[in-house]
């Protein structure tokens, strides 16, 4: 009998430079969205609970559009990430209408996440490989993981990306740097080990984000466009915790569509999966 494990699934965001919501953007044969596979892939590995976290003006919409065919495959809960779900004593600054970032979405499911989960983005594709690898590490071990994808295999040809840049040393992670604007000449080499937001994290790690949240809250530098990501968080318990984050490698290529013109990419390299019958039956 498999352990238990949650997929946690931010699916807030707009997509700014896409232009609407890319994580409802069909891109399957029969109307699949990239979220779908990932759903797919998580169970197939074995997790049996996953949150999605939305917004509660796109509710209607997600449920009709992912939720009615994902809840018939697996235990599904939702919850709402709002700009004014914020720790006791903190206010939404006059003004704010950005929401607060990957850290703050995590803060959101602090009271429905129990057990060890996995945490993606809901318009990457990451490949069954990485949710066997994820889940098989989850249940096998008390340690916090991630993902780790070559440079190379996330990249666009439709523009710039952004990404965690990692320094891995043995296998464990010792730090992480965003880099908001990369492409295949940015200097930096493509075998590089760069985060695709694939953590493995225990529910422990909640103390961390609200109290590092407050922190943040505490000193914003910006108080209407200032975000909380959850690669802080790791990135403080690494240094100030002696926190110990594996680094599961692998050679699984990415998908999305950070731009409209990435979509036809996308829906062909969907397609191929398809037809090597990778998603037989989803």
């Amino acid at each position: 009998m498999n352990k238990d494990a949650t997929l946690v699934v931010m699916a807030a965001g707009m997509g700014s430079r896409f232009g609407g919501l890319k994580q409802l953007e069909p891109i399957g044969p029969n109307g699949e969205v990239i979220l779908d596979f990932s759903v797919y892939d998580a169970v197939k590995a074995g997790f049996n609970k996953v949150v999605f976290i939305i917004r509660k003006d796109i509710e209607k919409d997600f449920r009709e559009l992912v939720g009615k065919r994902v809840e018939n495959k697996v235990n599904v809960e939702y919850v709402f990430q709002s700009i004014d779900k914020l720790p006791e004593g903190f206010s939404v600054p006059e003004g704010r209408t950005k929401p607060w970032g990957t850290g703050h979405a995590v803060y959101c499911c602090k009271d429905v996440v129990k057990e060890p989960f996995a945490l993606i983005n809901a318009d990457d594709y990451y490949g069954q490989s990485a949710f066997k690898a994820i889940y098989d590490e989850l249940t096998s071990s008390d340690s916090t993981c991630m993902v780790g994808y070559k440079l190379g295999n996330t990249l666009t040809e439709n523009g710039t990306v952004a990404r965690g840049v990692c320094d891995v040393e043995n296998g464990i992670l010792k730090s992480i740097t965003e880099h908001t604007a990369l492409d295949k000449n940015s200097g930096i080499a493509l075998d590089t080990i760069v985060s695709m937001n694939m953590w493995g994290l225990r529910p422990e790690i909640f103390d961390r984000v609200e109290s590092d949240f407050v922190k943040f809250l505490n000193s914003l530098q910006d108080p209407l466009k200032s975000e909380y990501y959850i690669p802080f968080v790791i990135d403080r318990a690494i240094k100030e915790d002696g926190e110990k984050v594996k680094v599961l490698k692998t050679e699984e290529k990415w998908y999305g569509v950070t731009y409209r013109e990435d979509k036809e990419a996308v829906v062909g390299a969907i397609k191929r999966l398809f037809a090597e019958g990778i998603y037989d039956g989803i």
